[in-house]
């Protein structure tokens, strides 16, 4: 125990939300030390890393042959092991700074329907990466501690937290998750569809930022009070030659109309399988909505037409999952029977 706390003095300890889109560090001391893009530039020839994080996204679909940038996790879990390991290692030097006399314990939250193999692979790239420890923390669970939600309570608290690659939904209570499901449809689906969509009615291709910008500025569930328009630019399928059109909200509200439709058919169903006492609870408490597609413009007025649940928005949701995992190490003592490994 004396060593145990000893090692927590002089090492860094580390909270990770290691996500499909971002990777986003949380230290107990300083907050939220890091937020980077997911996305690793390697040099084929050799393997070197020449990129990671922000500087590595600008090179996704403008490379050269000799270099390949690659998004090393896909719906949420580990797709490239090696890559993983180097962008962890890279991420944690870069907030520990200086004589590193302890490794850091850290705690990484992971999707709700991750599998045994999955979970190691995770364990084993912190591993690898220099962590001195690794315990994890399912994304749901670490949303609704970010939040507040009082989840040592015998009550019923929902969450959906819409990342990158996946959407968690679950229900907790008594600082356990009585339903969840992960659905690998989440914010890379919705640029997805709309590149398909500008390519299918516009012979227009474009790149995965050019959709990911048009979905930030323009994108919306239910229709808009006041009409919305971006321009994106991106090369002519017809004769190869650069092209550019205005995408009003209303197109890309037809282009991801099924990915949403697919997050809300999720919500409906976890109503649909939790036991009529923590429903209840939930028309009562409402249902919280994090992650990045918590920012979709109007999605918190669909999922209330679809199921007449009030829901609530939080207030910085693109952090909510690393608070949250950040708070469960603070106070191990309080959150001990959140962790899952």
């Amino acid at each position: 125990m004396f060593f145990s706390k000893l090692f927590g003095f002089l090492g860094k300890n580390l909270a990770m939300d290691l996500g499909t889109a971002n990777t986003l560090l949380y230290s107990p001391k300083d907050g939220i030390v890091l937020n980077e893009p997911s996305v690793v530039a390697l040099d084929v020839r050799n393997d070197s890393i020449l990129a990671v994080g922000r500087e590595a996204k600008e090179y996704l679909g403008r490379t050269p042959d000799r270099i390949r940038a690659v998004r090393p996790l896909k719906d949420g879990v580990i797709a490239d092991f090696e890559v993983t390991k180097a962008m962890i290692s890279y991420f944690v030097r870069k907030v520990i700074t200086g004589m590193r006399i302890v490794k850091p314990r850290m705690v990484i939250c992971v999707p709700a329907g991750i599998t045994q193999v999955e979970k190691r692979a995770v364990v084993e790239s912190a591993l690898q990466a220099g962590a001195r420890e690794v315990k994890l923390i399912e994304e749901p669970m670490a949303a609704a501690i970010g939040a507040g939600l009082p989840i040592h309570e015998p009550r019923g608290n929902m969450v959906v937290d819409i990342g990158g690659g996946t959407t968690e939904v679950a229900v907790i209570s008594l600082s356990a998750v009585a339903y969840s499901e992960s659905v690998r449809i989440a914010g890379d689906e919705l640029n997805d569809a709309i590149q398909r969509y500008v390519q299918d009615e516009f012979q227009l291709l474009i790149g995965e930022n050019m959709a990911e910008a048009a979905k930030i500025q323009i994108a919306s569930a239910v229709p808009l009070a006041e009409p919305l328009q971006y321009r994106v630019a991106g090369k002519n399928l017809v004769d190869g030659n650069p092209k550019s059109v205005v995408l009003t909200d209303s197109h890309v509200r037809e282009a991801i109309r099924e990915p949403v439709a697919a997050i809300v058919a999720a919500v409906r169903r976890a109503l649909e399988k939790t036991p009529p006492e923590l429903v209840a609870d939930i028309a009562t408490n409402g249902l919280l909505l994090a992650g990045g597609g918590a920012l979709l413009k109007g999605l918190d007025k669909l999922i209330t037409q679809q199921s007449a649940l009030m829901v609530h928005i939080d207030d910085d949701p693109l952090t909510t999952v690393v608070r949250g995992t950040g708070r469960s190490l603070e106070d191990e003592a309080t959150f001990s029977k959140v962790y899952i490994n």
